[in-house]
């Protein structure tokens, strides 16, 4: 029997899934080319990622949030399954968040886009494949091992998306609305300067230590660091330095927040140089606060007074590219 062409890691448990899985499940049953593991726990990605090792699989597909991905890559990185030949990566476009799927052409319907990606595994995968960076995560207060992802958020933007998973996803809005509701709380918090306890917090002071360009400190309303190539508005960002991890950082000044908005819509954020707006590319960043929270593709970490976040580059992987 032929190895199959694709192995997929379903999480059961991904907000996306629970409509979609059993269309999943049963396009799978009727395609044997596809091996089709679930795992409903971070801890269960090491015995799956075993098992798809002696499988050896043309293309490994995830389908989950940005949070199952991320344990998926940490897994690939860490475990040593595939030795230095790992599969090839695609995302399908599942869980609340999907950045990485976006930024790899997968949206819309993850049954179409696991019918397309079996059309690209049963012929030359050559030129659907994109290489891309991707982020290790480690230190903070706990002394975190290395985690693998590709979009960080922190500063004031780690607690909108802590506001947004925590306040307004429980009420159960579709996404959109929900999406919506924390933008109107963004504009009225970090726009208006208002202070409420229904409004995402103040952010902390921080230090992010760009080795390339020394030490910002200050609150900064937006935080984000990245090796995906669409960001925000599926604005390309402009930086400058040599390293492969894309920081964005913006300040919490109203007049800062505007520029750095008008400059994303336009294509030109990082192209020109804004007051309170900080645009860069490092080789490793080390950011540093009292409490500072970080998130890594839905993940929570801490950094702490002495104890910083590390990031710097991991050993980039093969992703397939599913759009068209």
């Amino acid at each position: 029997m032929a190895r199959p062409r694709i192995a997929l890691i379903s999480n059961p448990k991904s907000t996306g899934n629970l409509a979609q899985l059993p269309r999943i499940r049963a396009y799978c049953d009727a395609h044997p080319d596809i091996f089709h593991y679930e795992v409903e726990r971070a801890d269960q990605i090491g015995e799956a990622m075993r098992t798809i090792a002696r499988i050896n699989p043309a293309v490994l597909a995830i389908n989950g949030g940005d949070g199952t991905v991320q344990a998926a890559l940490t897994e690939i990185h860490n475990g040593g399954h595939f030795g230095n030949a790992a599969p090839p990566v695609a995302v399908l476009p599942s869980g609340k968040t999907n950045l990485i799927a976006l930024d790899l052409g997968a949206d819309g319907d993850p049954v179409e886009a696991l019918e397309r990606l079996l059309e690209i595994a049963r012929a030359d995968l050559a030129p659907h494949l994109v290489a891309r960076e991707l982020i290790a995560l480690s230190g903070g207060e706990t002394g975190i091992k290395p985690v693998i992802g590709m979009f960080l958020g922190g500063a004031g933007l780690a607690d909108i998306m802590l506001y947004c998973r925590e306040r307004v996803y429980p009420l159960g809005l579709p996404n959109g609305i929900s999406h919506f509701i924390t933008a109107i709380a963004v504009i009225l918090g970090q726009v208006f300067r208002l202070r409420a306890s229904f409004l995402p917090p103040e952010p902390r002071p921080l230090s992010v230590n760009v080795r390339q360009r020394g030490a910002i400190t200050g609150r900064f309303a937006f935080l984000f660091v990245t090796t995906l190539e669409k960001l925000l508005l599926a604005s390309e960002v402009g930086t400058a330095g040599t390293g492969p991890l894309k920081f964005v950082a913006v300040e919490q000044k109203p007049v800062s927040l505007l520029r750095a908005f008008a400059a994303s819509l336009v294509g030109k954020l990082g192209r020109t140089k804004l007051d309170g707006v900080h645009v860069e590319e490092a080789d490793e960043i080390a950011i540093e606060g009292e409490e500072s929270q970080v998130i890594l593709d839905g993940e929570t970490f801490r950094a702490g007074p002495g104890k910083p976040i590390l990031l710097r580059p991991a050993q980039p992987l093969s992703f397939v590219r599913i759009a068209a």
